[in-house]
């Protein structure tokens, strides 16, 4: 900050983090609370405290905690912060979904490979080998521990999934480090790398959107999303591999973009027509999502470098996402204006 600011400017400047919305109705009062904090009465040391005093770096960070919590608002937010936050929930509710899947097909893999239930001999396709020692034991656990967080979120239960997905995500990271600076592990790096953080760390720090403000979930429809979704994806995927028809599966990027492209046609009808409460923030979270796939598709091409017909697929895949997702980018542009100030019941 320049010094030719006294500190009633300088916590001005940190206020503009907040929506304009909000300071037009409380940046009077909030100034004056922060410039209370530091007035003693003496006019001498008054003055030199508005000269040279800076905000605390404790109000810093409380002014950014609420800023996130109003752009990202909840049901008494105005209407363009409500769709954004949103969006932002259901988004990390569908990122959080498909850990939960893929939680759920380790389950059935490991209840399959034990031969519980009287099952028969794990098929040789989908037997995976694993590393030695406790990882196998701390992998399992990481990825049990994402259908508890999914639960949790739709439950409301907000601190203690965040709580837990942040130890969830370690494993991977351990995983990659290991793998830069040992030999120990094979890791395409870019592409390991860009799936830890965009769908790992970006979800994890999403789940600031649900704060005390966020309106309750639709419980129902999202806790079937999860049998519902691999009843649909996880068991052709076993189906695929057991039976050596792998080759037919897209990599997980593709398959990202592929599932995320059906949703957007699926919503387009909704979208296009602009009769649906609430299609406005269904689309606007379907396009983040195929942001966030898209970048996933992007930077994992990188692993491709050696084999032409791959790169061609994963930009086949990308035209057919951006093409998807072009049906409801209007109307995720519409509803910034439009979406309700109530919170939807889904």
């Amino acid at each position: 900050m320049s010094s030719d600011l006294d500190l009633e400017q300088r916590y001005r400047r940190v206020l503009r983090r907040l929506p304009g919305y909000y300071r037009a109705v409380w940046e009077e009062d909030m100034v004056a609370a922060f410039l209370d904090g530091w007035m003693t009465g003496d006019p001498d040391e008054d003055s030199v405290t508005m000269e040279f005093g800076r905000p605390g770096w404790r109000e810093v960070v409380s002014v950014t905690a609420l800023a996130g919590r109003l752009y990202l608002g909840g049901s008494a937010a105005a209407r363009r912060y409500f769709a954004w936050g949103q969006a932002v929930r259901q988004a990390v509710l569908a990122l959080v979904l498909l850990h939960a899947q893929v939680s759920l097909n380790a389950l059935v893999l490991l209840t399959w490979s034990r031969r519980l239930f009287g099952l028969p001999a794990l098929p040789a396709g989908l037997v995976a080998g694993t590393p030695d020692g406790i990882w196998p034991g701390v992998w399992y656990a990481a990825d049990y521990a994402w259908i508890v967080v999914f639960v949790a979120l739709v439950l409301r239960h907000h601190r203690i999934a965040r709580i837990i997905a942040v130890p969830a995500i370690t494993p991977d990271l351990i995983w990659l480090l290991q793998g830069q600076f040992t030999d120990r592990f094979p890791v395409q790096a870019f592409g390991q790398w860009a799936f830890w953080v965009l769908l790992n760390v970006v979800p994890v720090l999403a789940m600031t959107a649900f704060h005390r403000d966020a309106p309750r979930v639709a419980r129902r429809p999202w806790l079937l999303a999860l049998p519902a979704g691999y009843l649909l994806v996880g068991v052709p995927q076993i189906v695929l591999l057991a039976t050596a028809n792998q080759a037919w599966l897209p990599d997980p990027p593709g398959l990202s973009c592929l599932l995320v492209a059906l949703a957007c046609l699926a919503h387009a009808p909704r979208a296009l027509s602009r009769r649906r409460a609430g299609s406005g923030v269904w689309s606007l979270t379907l396009t983040l999502l195929a942001a966030v796939t898209g970048a996933y598709r992007i930077a994992s091409i990188s692993d491709y470098s050696q084999e032409q017909h791959m790169i061609m697929v994963c930009l086949a895949e990308l035209l057919i996402l951006a093409a998807a997702v072009a049906l409801v980018i209007p109307d995720a542009v519409r509803t910034q204006a439009a979406a309700p100030a109530r919170p939807l019941t889904g």
